[in-house]
């Protein structure tokens, strides 16, 4: 029969040389918490204080014990093997109390592993693994409030135990007869799934892995047989490094390691270096809104734009493509107001009071990707959306888009090509329809997608995917000469998606999407493009509105559209919908929020 195994992270107040009171030598989980222990068996989770004495007990069949310390307590979370339920308990170590908080709903399958993980926004969530490799993500919620479902995950089937690394957002699980697995804990973006150590032949773990410790840039283990190992991370993979020889049924890590073995719990002396300091984490700023879901499901929200009435900044309206059905229009409450079902659209843009002669229209262009065409839409003064024109283009991928007003009057549009090519077209009336013709041409040296004007300096911002953020002139009589504003490396991350310009007053800046690290970079639209920090979108756990990640498109402004966006608004179309799971959709972001996280003019 397999071992039961657990591994248990330490406090970092306590050393490998702490000692484990005589009275918890049988404990079957064990954590260190600010002045005493945790301690788990077949009866009752227990908090015992270090001499030994218990002070507080609630009675359940439990197991999975894992805990995330608060201040002079800790939160800790335990599965009640009768209700395959988790229980989070909040640990008051001064008072000497334990009480249980509202249970998780029953996830509809037995529970084999549940581990606990803290973001970098200190949120606190709970995974849950069922015998078949079924899992579930939860948000706690703040006191007696209920559990939020986050996502569903396909983990290991079999898994006897998970961990996170709360610095690196890593999900560790160990999968019986196997080996160990490492997840990315942050519910948005791709899900990635990496080895660290397997058993033969895919590895050198005899019979897979069971419970699991994690060390300061590292995780320890027990194999099949009991055996103790651990790795060291180095970027994206695991080295094995020394350890004792030692059978261990259960391990607890921290400044040092504790391992449970025939003669109780002792420590395990490791040749630990320091762990390296990780990089400072970028500032978060939580979303005040979100928009309805599109109705496809899979990569189909990709870029938005807004609209501004007149006269009444709330009834503005954001505009969002569907690459697989059309335009969406939204209210500022993120309800959906029209769907104009103009096939596979991309990037959409928008203009308003653009004047051809006495004609003066609000207008959007969108590329439509099955017919490599720009398709204009007219806006009226209420912000309902009509189809007006389909203009063909010679490209034979056309992908991304914007709009700009020439100060001479009409309208400007630039569009682009998978193969970096770039079309500058003069769009005009004629006999009361519009028209398009071909006034210059550019490209970059690989894929582009998103561009922004910059009306008030003439200024033109290219982003090319791998490669970084481009300027130019806007102007169709002066040549398009590329100059490399912001490179890929340091805070932008390939691929370089969206792009905005916030303009209020004599000051203006350029937000770009550094998709590869789903954060938004924000610079000087003016020479010398100087970088004024970068953020996330972080989750709401109280209005239940999840992070953003993976974005493709966004649109910023700095009118006064009222409440929370006063000094202007961010719209970012989110890759992975979470709280729950669904089709994409947009975040709202107020300006003011993101000048206080970078501390803005």
């Amino acid at each position: 029969m397999r071992r039961a195994l657990t591994l248990i992270l330490l406090g970092a107040a306590l050393t490998a040389q702490a000692q484990v009171p005589a009275t918890l030598a049988h404990a079957r989980d064990l954590a260190a918490i600010p002045g005493g222990w945790l301690a788990l068996d077949k009866h009752a989770l227990r908090l015992v204080d270090a001499a030994g004495s218990e002070r507080a007990t609630i009675a359940v069949r439990g197991r999975q014990l894992d805990v995330r310390a608060d201040g002079d307590g800790a939160l800790a979370l335990v599965v009640d093997a009768n209700a395959e339920r988790p229980i989070p308990v909040r640990v008051d170590a001064a008072a000497g109390t334990l009480t249980a908080l509202p249970a998780l709903p029953e996830p509809g399958y037995g529970i084999e592993a549940a581990c606990l993980y803290r973001d970098a926004h200190h949120l606190t969530h709970v995974f849950t693994v069922a015998k078949d490799g079924q899992a579930d993500q939860w948000l706690l919620g703040a006191g007696q409030s209920p559990a939020r479902h986050v996502r569903h995950l396909a983990l290991p089937p079999h898994a006897q135990h998970c961990r996170v690394d709360d610095t690196t957002a890593t999900l560790y699980v160990a999968e019986e007869e196997l080996g160990v697995w490492a997840y990315r804990a942050d519910p948005e973006g791709a899900p990635l799934r990496r080895p660290v150590a397997l058993a033969p032949p895919f590895g050198k773990m005899t019979g897979g892995a069971g419970a699991l410790a994690v060390l300061p840039d590292g995780l320890a283990a027990t194999d099949g047989k009991g055996k103790l190992h651990a790795w060291r991370r180095a970027g994206d993979t695991w080295r094995a490094a020394p350890v004792p020889r030692i059978d261990a049924g259960a391990l607890a890590s921290g400044d040092g390691l504790l391992a449970r073995t025939a003669d109780g719990w002792r420590p395990v002396k490791l040749a630990w270096a320091a762990a390296v300091k990780p990089a400072a984490a970028l500032p978060i700023v939580v979303p005040r809104a979100q928009t309805a879901s599109v109705a496809r499901a899979g990569d189909a929200a990709d870029d938005p734009a807004i609209w501004l009435h007149p006269h009444d900044p709330a009834a503005s309206r954001i505009l969002g493509t569907d690459k697989k059905q059309g335009l969406l229009v939204y209210d500022l409450q993120g309800r959906q107001t029209q769907l104009l079902e103009a096939g596979r659209l991309n990037n959409v843009d928008v203009r308003q009071d653009v004047a051809f002669g006495t004609e003066r229209f609000d207008l959007a262009m969108a590329t439509q990707r099955d017919e490599n065409a720009m398709v204009l839409f007219t806006i009226d003064a209420n912000g309902t959306v009509s189809e007006a024109a389909r203009l063909p283009t010679e490209l034979a991928e056309i992908y991304g888009a914007c709009l700009y007003r020439p100060k001479t009057g009409g309208l400007d549009a630039f569009v682009n090509d998978k193969d970096g090519r770039y079309l500058h077209y003069r769009i005009d009336r004629d006999g009361g329809r519009f028209t398009a013709k071909v006034v210059r041409r550019f490209r970059t040296a690989t894929q582009p997608e998103g561009c922004v004007a910059d009306e008030a300096s003439g200024r033109l911002f290219v982003g090319e995917e791998k490669r970084g953020l481009w300027v130019t002139s806007a102007a169709a009589e002066e040549e398009a000469k590329l100059t490399m504003a912001l490179p890929v490396g340091g805070l932008l991350h390939a691929d370089v998606e969206g792009v905005g310009i916030y303009r209020a007053g004599t000051r203006s800046y350029v937000v770009v999407s550094s998709q590869g690290n789903d954060s938004y970079v924000v610079l000087d639209a003016a020479p010398p493009y100087k970088v004024r920090g970068a953020f996330r979108i972080g989750i709401d756990a109280v209005a239940g509105i999840d992070g953003t990640s993976e974005t493709d498109g966004l649109e910023v402004t700095s009118a006064n559209l009222g409440g929370p966006y006063g000094r202007g608004m961010l719209v970012v179309q989110d890759g992975y919908k979470r709280m729950p799971d669904g089709p994409q959709n947009f975040k709202l972001v107020a300006w003011d929020d993101i000048a206080k996280a970078l501390r803005l003019d």
